[in-house]
């Protein structure tokens, strides 16, 4: 059980004093009878607390307190007891706990202003905020890994995106941008974000630079990027909020899931159900309807560009392939001879000819070769002839792949064998 806290024990004593009895005080503060009994007798004992006037563990450095506090105040910094602590252990060997210098800065020097902030109401299309989450443990078909929620939240109408990402880095936070402005309907003018790397490079806050990279792709999208102070969650409070909702959205479901599509699929359908059923506080209708007013303020989606880490030129071989990153992608068969460009992408290889995009292939998986049998079809060209059908081999081949094993027939061996007479 926890301590009573000074005002119930002052509760206590004015009740007594009243007559009234032990079981109904230990009934109005929620705890035992004996826990009143054994306050009420040392109130008549007159003892006190054996705390009370005990040397604090930081009284031995006073001196040097002192001193390092006016130095803080003269700087117009106020005194901090973690800095104050860190310095102690630093350069005058500090034994004890952070705590123990906590009290004594507290006794010596008063408990310090509580810091407020200002409720502020954007106007419609003004801002979002965006931030992650982390999920540890989470099963998507490989075994449990960490996965990572991309959360932007429209502050006028509350209306969020989710994007579920394998990684943190660089391609996923702009990949993931592109995915939340599509499910939000446009592009807000304002983005406040969080002083994450990928953002900022250097420093933080409005005064932090931000990482070129992210700079460049704010600009062609056509917003602001606004970062927070240092340690101030309070100044992106409404994403914050979303990102414990989320967390109640998929506790429940458990950690597995079929893949990462599936796990998408079920979070966007509850994040469109928690909308029309939640009401906006600045307008007073639901989420849902607010969000449909403020998305006609929004800038319209532009075409999207899909951010890539690597792009590099390669030429298309005979068997209507390019080489990259040690694996091997179909293109269609009329740009055999010629060179391509290949972008690696957040979770696609992307493949384009003159600016063009041609054929579009998962990246990093286990796979070695990746095929797509489109890109052996159509007509020749002047400067390509279209490779041969498959043969009856190859169609009976297909045919057995295409099933299940514990579903092939043996018919379909036999028709098999038969080809190969």
């Amino acid at each position: 059980m926890a301590a009573l806290t000074r005002e119930e024990i002052v509760t206590i004593r004015v009740l007594t004093e009243k007559n009234a009895p032990a079981r109904a005080i230990a009934r109005q503060l929620g705890v035992s009878e004996g826990a009143i009994r054994y306050h009420q007798r040392r109130q008549r004992s007159g003892a006190v607390d054996g705390r009370k006037g005990k040397a604090h563990a930081a009284e031995e450095h006073a001196a040097v307190i002192d001193a390092w506090a006016a130095s803080q105040a003269g700087a117009g910094r106020p005194v901090n007891a973690r800095d104050l602590f860190e310095h102690l252990v630093e350069m005058h060997g500090y034994e004890s706990s952070y705590k123990s210098v906590l009290r004594y800065v507290r006794a010596r020097f008063g408990r310090p202003p509580i810091r407020t902030y200002r409720r502020v109401e954007t106007p419609p299309g003004a801002q979002a905020q965006t931030d992650w989450g982390e999920f540890p443990r989470m099963n998507i078909g490989s075994g449990p890994q960490m996965l990572h929620a991309f959360v932007m939240q429209l502050s006028h109408s509350r209306a969020f995106a989710v994007v579920w990402a394998a990684r943190e880095d660089q391609l996923s936070w702009l990949s993931c941008h592109n995915r939340a402005f599509e499910r939000l309907g446009g592009i807000p003018a304002v983005n406040r974000i969080d002083n994450v790397k990928t953002a900022i490079a250097k420093g933080s806050g409005p005064w932090g630079e931000i990482h070129p990279v992210y700079r460049a792709y704010a600009n062609s999208v056509r917003f602001h990027v606004d970062a927070c102070a240092a340690r101030s969650p309070e100044q992106k409070g409404k994403v914050e909020s979303k990102v414990r909702l989320v967390r109640g959205f998929i506790r429940p479901l458990g950690s597995n899931f079929d893949g990462m599509e599936h796990l998408q699929s079920i979070t966007d359908e509850r994040v469109l159900r928690w909308c029309d059923r939640s009401v906006c506080p600045s307008t007073g209708r639901t989420v849902r309807e607010t969000w449909e007013e403020e998305r006609r303020l929004l800038q319209p989606l532009p075409k999207l560009p899909e951010p890539f880490d690597v792009s590099v030129i390669r030429p298309v071989h005979k068997d209507c392939t390019v080489h990259f990153e040690q694996r091997q992608y179909s293109v269609p068969f009329r740009h055999v001879g010629r060179l391509v460009e290949v972008r690696g992408c957040n979770q696609k290889v992307q493949i384009f000819a003159e600016n063009v995009l041609i054929a579009e292939h998962p990246r990093r998986t286990d796979r070695r070769l990746l095929i797509d049998p489109t890109c052996y079809e159509g007509a020749s060209t002047p400067g390509a002839i279209a490779p041969p059908p498959p043969g009856r081999m190859a169609k009976a081949l297909q045919a057995i792949l295409d099933l299940p094993v514990e579903q092939r027939p043996l018919d379909l061996y036999a028709a098999l064998a038969e080809v190969a007479r």
